[in-house]
């Protein structure tokens, strides 16, 4: 009798499948350029509340407009907040019900390592913050700033230095962000609410019951789900719940899958996706920049984010903790797993993608205004410092292994044959990341 062969050992960061890979291609060709955009209002921001046009900006941003007699009249800084990041969110939903049904969390196997990873670096950068606070005397309120990874904001500093990661790195990159953007959403819903209206979110409930049916039965048409959508945002925000938290709801509603008996072409989800990534990248999360991250930047005002136990703790939670707990989380259960890491890479690439994902940004500042009402100038200056802190820190590290990453780019797109399918895709056995890729 033959001895039975030796299980394979699962490859952590291999080779994706040829679908995976363009639609990963897809996604972050648009959130690249929207990061461009986010880094672009961000400075604009800065510059302009450090100008002598200072005044200006505090006008615009505390300019109310809207429905007052439904309570929807808000200033154009909360509108950003409130109104536009729900489409940041709901984008944010569809690739996370993408990610469940058909990519890297559809099975336990596959999910192990981001998860493990993700959820290491969120609860790490808060243990930071809580021991900085606690050693200093400071506030435990801004013990969720640091958690959150901006995908956009790393990928714009990536597309700035030129750089190339292979796909895996980019996808175990964006798996992270995705997964943070749930923790996000879950804190922002549990811990960051006011005082609940139950009519209102009752209605809102009904709302997305209205939506699950339509979708369940095929409902098409947007005249049907604009309004529904915006009546449910609306209700969610007057319910006292942070009305970001309806656009991510929406977003794990929608359909991902297509409809084979129908011959559809395009999944719901991925028509939505397709004309609100755009949105959310090239309007939404750069006009919430524009309005949030314009902090009056000094040498005393720097000084005192490294003196105070708050501000000091979420740059330290950021640089830190981010880098440490995503790093150790993935080592950890790459063993625990018995994964093997892909030849072509080493433990220092893992090391350098956690440095990177500690730019936290948008959801950054949306929870520092959340945390600290009263004030958050102190918290938006250490988030931005703390971003620039790991940019740079990333940088150098990517910069070391620039040379490797193009090699295997090169390798990844080479099409000899010109069918349009690179050649790696077309041998007989490729490496791929474990079971079900490839």
């Amino acid at each position: 009798m033959a001895a039975a062969t030796p299980r394979q050992r699962p490859i952590f960061l291999g080779l994706l499948s040829w679908s995976e890979r363009s639609a990963l291609a897809r996604a972050l060709r648009t959130e690249t350029v929207g990061g461009l955009l986010l880094l672009g209002a961000a400075v604009l921001a800065l510059v302009w509340a450090n100008s002598p046009w200072s005044d200006w900006y505090q006008r615009i941003s505390d300019f109310h407009i809207g429905l007052a007699a439904l309570g929807l009249d808000l200033s154009v800084q909360h509108w950003t907040a409130d109104g536009l990041l729900t489409i940041f969110f709901l984008v944010a939903g569809i690739e996370l019900k993408r990610e469940l049904v058909v990519g890297e969390l559809r099975t336990p196997a596959t999910a192990a390592l981001p998860v493990v990873a993700a959820l290491s670096g969120m609860a790490l950068p808060a243990t930071v913050y809580l021991l900085v606070v606690a050693i200093g005397g400071g506030s435990p309120a801004g013990w969720a700033v640091p958690m959150a990874t901006d995908i956009a904001f790393a990928l714009a500093v990536l597309a700035v230095l030129n750089t190339h990661l292979p796909a895996a790195l980019r996808a175990f990159l964006l798996t992270l962000a995705v997964v943070d953007d749930l923790g996000a959403i879950a804190i922002i819903a549990f811990f960051f609410t006011d005082d609940l209206n139950p009519v209102a979110l009752g209605g809102a409930v009904a709302g997305l019951v209205v939506f699950y049916l339509l979708q369940r039965y095929r409902g098409r048409g947007w005249w049907w789900y604009v309004p529904l959508g915006l009546a449910i945002w609306a209700l969610t925000y007057l319910g006292g719940v942070h009305a970001t938290v309806a656009g991510v709801c929406m977003g794990l509603l929608l359909r991902v899958t297509r409809d084979e008996e129908t011959g559809e072409v395009a999944s719901p989800g991925e028509r939505t996706g397709h004309v609100l990534r755009l949105v959310s990248a090239g309007l939404a999360a750069p006009l919430f920049a524009l309005f949030a991250a314009g902090v009056t930047m000094s040498v005393s005002a720097v000084g005192e984010v490294f003196t105070h136990p708050e501000s000091l703790g979420v740059v330290l939670g950021l640089v830190v903790g981010k880098t440490v707990g995503i790093f150790g989380g993935t080592y950890a259960a790459v063993r625990f797993t018995r994964a093997q890491l892909n030849s072509d890479l080493r433990w220092e690439d893992v090391f350098a993608l956690a440095a990177l994902a500690g730019i936290g940004f948008t959801v950054a500042l949306l929870i520092g205004d959340l945390a600290f009402p009263a004030g958050a100038e102190q918290i938006k200056a250490a988030v931005l410092i703390g971003s620039l802190v790991a940019a740079v820190l990333a940088a150098l590290l990517v910069k070391r292994r620039n040379g490797i990453y193009r090699q295997l780019c090169e390798a990844e797109d080479r099409d000899d044959d010109g069918d349009g399918i690179p050649d790696v895709y077309q041998r007989d056995t490729p490496e791929t990341n474990g079971p079900g890729r490839g």
